[in-house]
């Protein structure tokens, strides 16, 4: 199984998906693109510009291109594609179609994490909270109402860690049988 944890930034992707890891160990853990950027020595803008995202957007397709049939994903395609919508308008997303729907129909879920309320992550004062309420939204779209014919299928998950734990091993375990 290939799965991809989305959302917006500080939703808990990552602390879900190494929670999730230490129930699977067989599976490959991908790191979200900024940080293979960063370690390979991408200087971000702060905050990242459109053409960051657009590297970004790029590594994360290439990473799942080129990854093996059990891996876990920080990230998907469309997590940069709704911060590239927000963040400019005149983004072209029919440039990028053809490779993200490529990407998205390997993957066999997609693990959605929605900002909750009250909000389960605290927020340090520098967060832009717009800026996460508006990406939040925008991924509702691409993922949910599925604009642009992805069809990769979507698990909302809820809650504190071990019931979202709980959710995607009953959502993983219900594929496999």
């Amino acid at each position: 199984m290939r799965v991809a944890f989305a959302g917006t930034h500080r939703t808990g992707k990552t602390t879900l998906l190494e929670a999730v890891h230490a129930r699977l160990p067989a599976y490959q853990h991908v790191e979200e693109p900024y940080r293979w950027l960063e370690d390979e020595g991408h200087e971000f803008s702060d905050p990242p510009s459109a053409e960051d995202f657009e590297h970004q957007l790029r590594r994360s397709i290439d990473s799942i291109a080129a990854s093996g049939p059990r891996t876990l994903f920080d990230r998907c395609p469309l997590d940069l594609v709704a911060y590239l919508q927000v963040i400019d308008e005149d983004f072209a997303i029919d440039d990028w179609l053809d490779d993200i729907r490529a990407a998205m129909a390997t993957l066999d879920l997609v693990v959605w994490l929605s900002i909750e309320t009250p909000d389960r992550i605290a927020l340090p004062s520098h967060e832009d909270r717009r800026l996460r309420r508006r990406v939040d939204d925008r991924l509702q779209t691409l993922l949910v109402d599925d604009p642009h014919d992805v069809g990769t299928e979507i698990l909302e998950v809820a809650g504190m860690l071990d019931a979202r734990v709980a959710q995607v091993m009953r959502a993983l375990a219900g594929r496999a049988g």
